[in-house]
């Protein structure tokens, strides 16, 4: 049989990006679509907890010890770079505890780390950001602890709106996403940051920022952002402020 391949010398050599992620992440897809081809995620979750989306379970998931034990998990491919893709868990005490999860996820093997609200910090700063309006899924407790990380990061809230959910965050349709967005604009605000790995915005980006004339920031596409920057790779997809600029 004569079997003919168009590169014996493939495949295309792999490079690896570990992803910490909460049990209930449902939007490995979306994770997907930012990165280029040679790019490869391996996911490791937190352990199960019986409680609703809250600060309860933003704290229980980020708790040192499951993200030294998932960072473990997935040493062995030899990531790059270890994501921490959870924006409450990494925001809700502060820039010294945002920081602390890098280095325990470093302390447990990673050759670098990322969070979510860390890569946020950033995109604040590589954009010259001070002021942003702000649309979380969370209940109000949960949203104004975003709040707290982002003044003590001194950027400025200027306007927020926040779903109420306790869970199925991944469910939230693109209308709903898109006419929150806009409700939660500001003429004030230089940019809007979307909170929660599990909400779904890849598709509502592009037109969103075509249609306001500002960034429109997410949690996975900042996460993914930080991540490829580190590995010196472009990121794919929308958002036109952050595109290849490492």
């Amino acid at each position: 049989m004569d079997l003919s391949f168009p590169d014996l010398d493939g495949p295309v050599a792999q490079r690896g990006i570990g992803i910490i992620a909460p049990f209930d992440l449902a939007l490995e897809r979306e994770l997907w679509r930012w990165a280029p081809l040679e790019v490869s995620l391996h996911l490791a979750r937190t352990p199960y907890e019986p409680v609703p989306v809250s600060l309860e379970m933003a704290e229980l998931v980020s708790a040192s010890a499951h993200l030294t034990a998932a960072t473990r998990n997935v040493l062995h491919v030899e990531p790059e770079v270890v994501a921490y893709l959870c924006t409450s868990g990494s925001f809700i005490k502060g820039l010294a505890h945002e920081r602390s999860l890098r280095e325990t996820i470093c302390s447990a093997g990673a050759q670098d780390a990322v969070t979510t609200s860390g890569a946020l910090l950033e995109a604040i700063r590589h954009l010259g950001l001070t002021r942003i309006s702000v649309l979380t899924p969370y209940d109000e407790i949960l949203t104004h602890k975003l709040h707290d990380f982002l003044a003590e990061a001194g950027c400025q809230v200027v306007r927020s709106d926040h779903l109420g959910l306790g869970g199925g965050i991944w469910k939230v349709g693109y209308r709903t996403i898109a006419d929150r967005i806009v409700g939660a604009d500001d003429p004030a605000a230089q940019a809007i940051f979307v909170s929660c790995t599990n909400l779904p915005t890849y598709d509502v980006i592009e037109p969103l920022e075509n249609a306001l004339g500002k960034p429109v920031l997410t949690a996975n596409q900042l996460t993914m952002w930080a991540c490829l920057g580190r590995m010196k790779l472009p990121m794919m997809g929308p958002g036109k402020w952050l595109l290849n600029v490492f």
